[in-house]
């Protein structure tokens, strides 16, 4: 505001970057925030399709939305099915807090140690069954959107089949906790920490104690990705002073490393029911976005190009809109969603009768 020029980011729009709203409108600013991939596309596209659904008459009853950014099956070569393509340390403390979200017009919440068992499962059209679990505030959005009545409301992140039994286990287990440092941890191998979350009285080998402890077969899939990710192994950790969620983490930017000829892929499914005509339709909206390789990721494209078509209309004069907001303003999604179309960011379509 004090150098009195715009401001376009993918970032979150906090409350405090709100208060500025005034000033910054006062002074024909504009500040953009959200205007990434998720946050941004997801806006955008719902918006255009909630707006749509209105305007011929239909009565939206449900609204759920999901995105992930995973590896594209072509450079999928681990149990877990997953590989870093945005910030480990997101990765590793997502979901830590309750999540709360709408169903059947009640407030729903799922605490931290259930979000990963209590997951529900999508299709993705040509790709088969993803999962899903809840984001932590589904309800954010909800006015924005102009949805306030509506009954049924959900956000939430997309991972490959069997990544949420599996990483619910290393909860349970207590490799996600950033609260407390492992102490001599520099010293220890990834088999001795593991002992460290079980009773040293009770029979069998640390894995088999560790399966017992998550209510596990030894030789379950879950126990399968744990030893994928080496926990198991009598190798020292070589890390001072590291909490559990650190110690994780190091490990898996290892193991989850984006190599240079792999392909990520980015998934984003919104569901729309609503009512027109006295029938009821679902509408489901999809996109599939792969990269072309490790530097050149879809995820990379998927955030920065709205931005770029953003920067492109403001400097066209086509921005009418000043001050803080994100965009969800039809002068905004239509010509950034069209154009985006030129690179690739297209939502094909499926709709059904219930």
């Amino acid at each position: 505001i004090r150098m009195k020029k715009h401001l376009i980011t993918a970032s979150y729009v906090s409350k405090e970057m709100y208060r500025l709203g005034d000033e910054a409108r006062d002074r024909e600013l504009i500040f953009m925030g959200e205007m990434g991939l998720d946050p941004g596309i997801d806006h955008m596209s719902a918006m255009q399709k909630i707006n749509e659904i209105k305007g011929k008459g239909g009565k939206l009853t449900a609204f759920r939305s999901y995105t992930g950014g995973l590896i594209a099956p072509e450079s999928d070569n681990n149990p877990w099915h997953y590989k870093f393509t945005w910030n480990p340390r997101n990765v590793v403390l997502a979901g830590q807090g309750t999540a709360q979200y709408l169903e059947n017009g009640k407030f729903k919440y799922i605490p931290y140690n259930r979000l990963f068992q209590d997951y529900r499962t999508i299709d993705i059209p040509g790709l088969g069954e993803y999962e899903v679990y809840a984001n932590r505030d589904s309800l954010l959005y909800r006015d924005v959107y102009g949805l306030s009545g509506i009954p049924n409301i959900l956000r939430g992140t997309i991972r490959g089949k069997g990544f949420c039994d599996a990483w619910n286990a290393l909860i349970k287990i207590g490799l996600t906790d950033g609260s407390y440092p492992i102490l001599d941890c520099e010293r220890l191998t990834y088999h001795e920490w593991m002992e460290a979350y079980v009773s040293s009285s009770a029979p069998g080998s640390v894995k088999e104690r560790i399966a017992s402890l998550i209510d596990e077969n030894v030789f379950s899939d879950v126990m399968k990705k744990l030893e994928w990710l080496g926990l198991f192994r009598k190798k020292k950790i070589n890390l001072a002073h590291a909490t559990p969620a650190l110690i994780l983490e190091n490990l898996l930017l290892e193991k989850w490393k984006l190599q240079p000829q792999d392909k990520d892929m980015i998934l984003m499914q919104h569901e729309f029911e609503y009512k027109l005509d006295g029938k009821y339709h679902l509408l489901y909206s999809t996109l599939v976005m792969k990269g072309n390789d490790g530097d050149d990721t879809a995820m990379s494209r998927l955030v920065g190009l709205p931005m770029g078509v953003f920067v492109k209309l403001v400097m066209e004069g086509r921005i009418t809109s000043k001050g803080v907001n994100i965009p969800v303003m039809q002068e905004v999604y239509d010509p950034v969603l069209e154009e985006l179309k030129d690179y690739g960011v297209v939502f094909t379509e499926r709709e059904v009768i219930l």
